[in-house]
């Protein structure tokens, strides 16, 4: 790669170690790696009724032993973490195979966790000899590459994306079956497939349109397909022939929409223009004098008083400084004080409010 340019939105052929070291330093935005996961099967499995099961027996997951995989695995963390931005952050994907092994190679690299994702299989498959536990979830290691930098969570949109509660680090998700699946000649074109749902959850929570996304084992390109969707860039990496063939054709079949910032973004409250609470006196929507409530029940009262602060049971401040001595923990005011609407009569949060006076200044610019 001649100068060191970062291919977007391409299939790079080769091995992944060798290919990052092409990549320029600090370039990507996001990796999502779903990596060999050294299963070790010793012999075929069987079902009950003596159809064998079509496991992962390809190559690629075969190591020599645990120590060829450690010094694989060190080998393409360490070239993701150069060519992540400061900003970046970081996803593998495992099974209790491999992933243990991961995440402690992951943190003495130099990442910071950040959260582990479990992927509760909502269709697992059995275990047929009945020796073990139903092996039904994957486990999602997510870490930033500098620990306190800056990264990209969008936590409201996962949280509308989960009707409106905070996403939790338990996904339920079923694999990839049915017309997802891809095939050649009948048979499933990778052993390994993900499903596009949880590629989407991913990209979705970290990253945002415009921004890299890099898979180093790039498979049949479910990473590619959602980041198109998304209108991602993506760069993904793989050396076998008939997946990037199958890739290709999978990615130039996609049409996403037009790009439409309402669409595609959603808006993090932290970038929205602040509107003091002073304000909501000034344009008439509270007076002083006027009682807010404690949380939608409104179990504790307080006053509004003429400089924008509360009064509740002979303690004075910001809404956030009374609602956190309300609660006895950090709290966001604009979320727990309620009022009472005096044309519906109905009981709101005053948050309501603050989006009122931030939609007419963006009408009127």
């Amino acid at each position: 790669m001649p100068g060191h340019q970062l291919p977007l939105n391409r299939i790079l052929r080769g091995d992944c170690v060798e290919v990052l070291s092409d990549l320029p330093e600090d370039s990507i935005d996001l990796v999502f790696a779903d990596p060999p996961y050294n299963l070790q099967l010793q012999k075929d499995l069987w079902r009950p009724n003596m159809t064998r099961v079509d496991a992962v027996d390809d190559a690629w997951d075969q190591f020599s032993d645990f120590a060829a995989y450690d010094v694989f695995t060190e080998a393409w963390l360490r070239a993701c973490h150069r060519v992540l931005k400061t900003t970046g952050t970081l996803w593998v994907i495992g099974s209790y195979h491999n992933i243990f092994r991961v995440g402690k190679l992951i943190q003495d690299i130099g990442f910071w966790i950040l959260n582990d994702i479990i992927w509760e299989k909502t269709n697992p498959m059995p275990n047929f000899r009945g020796v073990r536990f139903t092996n039904a979830h994957e486990t999602l290691i997510w870490a930033q590459k500098e620990r306190g930098a800056r990264y990209t969570f969008n936590y409201r949109a996962m949280k509308r994306l989960n009707d409106d509660k905070q996403m939790r680090s338990d996904w339920e998700i079923p694999l990839c079956t049915g017309d997802e699946r891809l095939k050649v000649n009948g048979e499933k074109a990778h052993t390994t497939q993900k499903p596009e749902a949880l590629l989407y959850r991913v990209l979705l929570a970290s990253s945002n349109p415009g921004d890299v996304v890099l898979d180093p084992f790039f498979g049949t390109g479910t990473t590619g397909a959602v980041a198109r969707k998304l209108h991602r860039n993506w760069s993904g990496i793989e050396r076998d022939e008939g997946y990037i063939r199958v890739a290709s054709q999978r990615i130039d079949s996609v049409q996403p929409l037009p790009f439409e910032e309402d669409v595609f973004v959603t808006r993090s409250k932290r970038r929205q223009r602040r509107v003091p609470f002073g304000t909501l006196l000034e344009q008439g929507l509270l007076q002083p004098g006027q009682s807010l409530y404690f949380g939608p029940l409104g179990e504790r009262e307080a006053t509004v008083l003429v400089d924008g602060s509360l009064t509740s049971q002979g303690f004075v401040g910001s809404i956030h400084q009374v609602a956190s001595h309300i609660k006895n923990a950090p709290c966001n005011g604009w979320e727990h004080w309620h009022y009472d609407d005096p044309d519906t009569g109905q009981r709101r949060v005053i948050d309501e409010l603050r989006e009122r006076i931030r939609k007419t200044t963006e009408d009127e610019s």
